[in-house]
């Protein structure tokens, strides 16, 4: 278990950091980093990436010529942090809320801001809409600081869903540790109870369907608790308060961990799978449940 006294993400200082683009998504997104920095007494950072570069690049030396481009999009940045800033207040009116607008590309950032933040969130619409926002969505989810919140709006939903269980994705790498680390503390925090589900391969369910019948599950389902005993040691000591049930499954962690998600308030995964690599963006797990789970999904990297 790392040390908490040195972990910046938990300083009293931390923001809450919010990435916003004046979509609903966005907007559901702000409500929610509001809810959690009042909960827990932090200031909400708004911030928008103008992403002035690639406009560089688009108009060249036009650009130059018209300076009235650049003050555009920087006015229309402003209005937008404001509105978000007014949805935050709604949440709570005395809640400290600083504003930021910046030249940088979105990503580039968010994935600034989440070293000193105490979690990052960004809003995700329905997966056909991840043309829109998946570039920056899955950049930050994938190279960010810390904790990053995807906070899924799934199109039935219209605000985030505060009761259930906290979810954790537990597989049989070392990528797991800041996840289990981040939903204990996440079901204390909400007073909540902890499901540790863990899904013994990457076999799809209908590919175990056809190989049921050859697989030795008993062992199977050892070893998986095995898996759970081993990442979840010493921290139910540490945190008494929060009710563990352990989940066990044969094939479909994606699967499992979506499913799970309609009733809960949040799913914690890691940032990689089984032996990710280097330069994969996510695990192909974290990458389905950022795309489809049914409420907010918080990516955890080790600090």
């Amino acid at each position: 278990m790392s040390s908490r006294s040195t972990d910046t993400h938990l300083l009293a200082t931390a923001p809450v950091v919010v990435g916003v683009d004046g979509s609903e998504p966005s907007d559901l997104a702000v409500r929610w980093a509001a809810e959690i920095a009042a909960a827990r007494n932090r200031r909400l950072r708004i911030v928008h990436g103008l992403a002035l570069d690639p406009h560089s690049t688009v108009f060249g030396i036009y650009e130059l010529l018209t300076p009235a481009v650049t003050d555009a999009m920087r006015k229309a940045g402003l209005d937008l942090v404001a509105t978000a800033r007014r949805l935050a207040t709604q949440v709570d009116p005395g809640l400290t809320v600083e504003t930021e607008v910046a030249p940088d590309q979105p990503a580039e950032l968010l994935v600034r801001e989440s070293n000193s933040a105490h979690m990052v969130a960004i809003g995700a619409g329905r997966a056909s809409e991840l043309a829109h926002i998946g570039s920056t969505l899955l950049a930050v989810s994938a190279h960010g600081h810390g904790n990053i919140v995807v906070v899924r709006d799934t199109g039935s939903e219209r605000q985030i869903r505060q009761t259930g269980p906290v979810i954790v994705g537990i597989d049989d790498s070392r990528t797991c540790a800041p996840a289990v680390a981040a939903a204990f503390a996440e079901a204390s925090i909400r007073e909540t109870a902890l499901v540790a589900v863990h899904a013994t391969g990457d076999i799809t369910l209908t590919g175990y369907a056809n190989l049921a019948a050859t697989l030795p599950i008993r062992e199977m389902e050892a070893a998986a608790h095995e898996v759970l005993a081993e990442h979840l040691a010493g921290w139910q000591e540490k945190y008494p308060d929060v009710h563990v049930t352990r989940k066990v499954y044969p094939a479909g962690p994606a699967h499992q961990l979506i499913s799970w998600s309609k009733a809960a308030q949040l799913v914690v995964v890691g940032s990689r799978g089984r032996g990710g690599f280097r330069g994969l963006l996510l695990g192909s797990t974290s990458n389905s449940l950022v795309q489809h789970a049914h409420c907010p999904v918080m990516v955890a990297h080790a600090n």
